[in-house]
């Protein structure tokens, strides 16, 4: 399969491309394309949309003081993108929205994969908007679907816990928190076997772990000897918890606390390195 992959060197991007490429797809990253352009996307049999313009470092209020921009940029290019897509006859797209469109259900819900978006910020609508344009695009010719993944973690940079990390490690003990993660590699495998199912559709939540701050910062500590004092717990109880019920009836089985213990000293040497370089 030839997959265009938009935003392949962000945060999730760059766990997209890899595992097309080592699943033997042919990757068009889209060299010098940028939100609002129009792509060159003949001779693709699937589009992955994950660009994504946005303040650095955040998400949720990434539109800064441009409201607007941020619609420009990233509903109206999305849009153009995809209507580029169905008229160049891509015959696959997936849209890497988000668990955010969900922030308005209560506290401690369970969100199933069909759940109706319920937004609060401007990014989780941007998502919101997004999915449901494309999925009013789909017919037998142009299949549409959305993954809508929780926090994404994982060696490389970008790297979500950099900060974090790196203030622990200089002796700040962080507020408590938990939260819903899940590795990039799973994340990737999850879009591969939704491209692959010939009924590919709707939204497919993406989540695999609930983590606490105190055992995430306990296994820097293990691994690094480091003293600072650990979080208290925070209560996990008051998570929206995504299930994950359509990609699992694929076989999708994300590695769960075991993969996160084994990338922890890849991750800790990224760091460790981009320190190093800052300094240098």
């Amino acid at each position: 399969m030839r997959i265009a992959v938009t935003g392949a060197s962000g945060l999730v991007g760059r766990w997209l491309h890899r595992a097309a490429l080592g699943a033997g797809h042919e990757v068009l990253t889209l060299p010098g394309w940028r939100l609002g352009d129009l792509p060159g996307l003949s001779g693709c049999d699937a589009l992955i949309h994950a660009a994504f313009h946005h303040l650095p470092g955040r998400y949720r209020g990434g539109e800064g003081d441009d409201p607007q921009g941020f619609l420009r940029a990233n509903l109206d290019g999305s849009l153009m993108l995809f209507r580029a897509a169905r008229d160049q006859g891509v015959g696959r797209v997936l849209f890497l929205s988000s668990r955010a469109v969900h922030d308005g259900h209560p506290e401690g819900m369970a969100l199933p994969d069909d759940l109706p978006p319920a937004p609060t910020s401007l990014y989780g609508e941007v998502k919101a908007r997004a999915e449901a344009a494309l999925f009013k695009m789909a017919d037998a010719a142009f299949l549409t679907a959305s993954l809508r993944p929780t926090g994404v973690y994982g060696p490389g940079t970008p790297q979500k816990w950099a900060a974090l990390i790196a203030d622990f490690l200089q002796g700040q003990t962080p507020t408590p928190r938990v939260a819903t993660e899940v590795h990039g590699a799973d994340l990737a495998n999850a879009a591969l076997m939704v491209l692959a199912d010939p009924a590919m559709a709707g939204s497919y939540n993406v989540s695999d772990l609930v983590l606490d701050r105190q055992d995430l910062l306990a296994e820097v500590a293990r691994l690094t000897g480091c003293g600072t004092v650990l979080p208290g717990r925070a209560d996990a109880s008051v998570l929206r918890l995504p299930l994950c019920s359509r990609l699992e009836a694929l076989g999708w089985r994300p590695g769960g606390r075991a993969f996160l213990r084994c990338e922890m000293p890849a991750i800790l040497r990224d760091l460790q390195g981009d320190s190093a370089a800052s300094r240098g």
